[in-house]
């Protein structure tokens, strides 16, 4: 009895272990490089996963089924000794209530991934010190997401996440890797960060609660007031596209939400999609192949 005790509670305790944050799919290509096969791929691809899953990121307890879905998808496109050139793929989604749908959530493609490597050696993060690029520029994503998503739930859940993501911008600034100044370029990890903390697109963290919270979860319930709270944030992004036309802020958001909008609004309940429709054309022309879907 008292052995299946122990077992029992050394099965609780590495459950509640794992249970961090994260639940994070994380994977390697690298056919660019013309060695795809390099063992040192496969290692960092580990690597890689055990450092986003089992990293405590916040002091936050999360349950086993509230972990955030997300994936990491690296494509390195050279590699030499122990110095890589990448490209990374962001992907994140929430739970809707009373559903079975996950909603996209982010949806950011860096390519600004530069990095030293050499295999097996430690992913750690430490806040206060820059020590690996790579560590910086995962770390950096994982805050972004967890903030996102905590966005949907809470009206500005997110700004304490934000805000360690810029101090990990602050602290790589000194680095001479590319994505963390403010001279890197309007698509760049410093921008979107900048955005997200900056009074200047402070709408835009009610309309990421008001389309999820106010809007998608009570899809179950209201199917017609969903989607007048999603076109009404929808509605709330133009104000921030009218002051800050073709911000990068905004366009990621319509990088993860365009089909799920062209979806929402192509069937269920009708609304004025007049406005609507006007506001998208607007806000991303780029995905105009969505919007022209939209009709009743």
């Amino acid at each position: 009895m008292r052995k299946i005790l122990l077992f029992l509670l050394c099965a609780i305790a590495v459950f509640t272990a794992q249970a961090q944050e994260l639940n994070c799919t994380v994977s390697i290509d690298a056919e660019q490089t013309g060695q795809p096969n390099l063992q040192i791929f496969r290692t960092l691809e580990t690597q890689l996963r055990e450092f986003v899953n089992n990293t405590k990121w916040t002091d936050k307890e999360y349950k086993n089924q509230e972990r955030i879905d997300c994936n990491m998808s690296l494509i390195i496109s050279e590699y030499d000794g122990d110095s890589f050139t990448a490209t990374l793929q962001v992907q994140s989604s929430r739970p809707v209530f009373e559903s079975t749908y996950d909603s996209p959530v982010y949806n950011y493609f860096d390519k600004q991934v530069r990095f030293n490597y050499k295999e097996y050696e430690p992913l750690n993060f430490n806040i206060n010190t820059f020590g690996s690029n790579l560590v910086s520029v995962i770390a950096f994503h994982v805050y972004t997401v967890i903030g996102l998503d905590a966005d949907t739930f809470s009206l500005n859940g997110g700004a304490p996440y934000f805000e360690i993501a810029k101090q990990i911008t602050n602290t790589a600034a000194s680095s001479n890797f590319p994505g963390w100044k403010a001279t890197d370029g309007n698509q760049s990890r410093f921008r979107y960060n900048d955005a997200l903390i900056s009074s200047v697109y402070k709408e835009f963290h009610n309309v990421m609660y008001q389309y999820h919270r106010e809007g998608l979860d009570i899809m179950a319930s209201d199917q017609k007031k969903a989607k007048q709270e999603i076109a009404n944030a929808i509605n709330i992004l133009k104000g921030i596209n009218d002051r800050r036309p073709n911000s990068y802020l905004v366009r990621t958001f319509f990088d993860a939400k365009s089909d799920e909008i062209q979806a929402i609004f192509s069937g269920g309940p009708q609304v004025d999609i007049t406005q609507l429709v006007e506001n998208l054309n607007r806000l991303a022309p780029t995905k105009r192949s969505n919007w022209t879907e939209i009709k009743f």
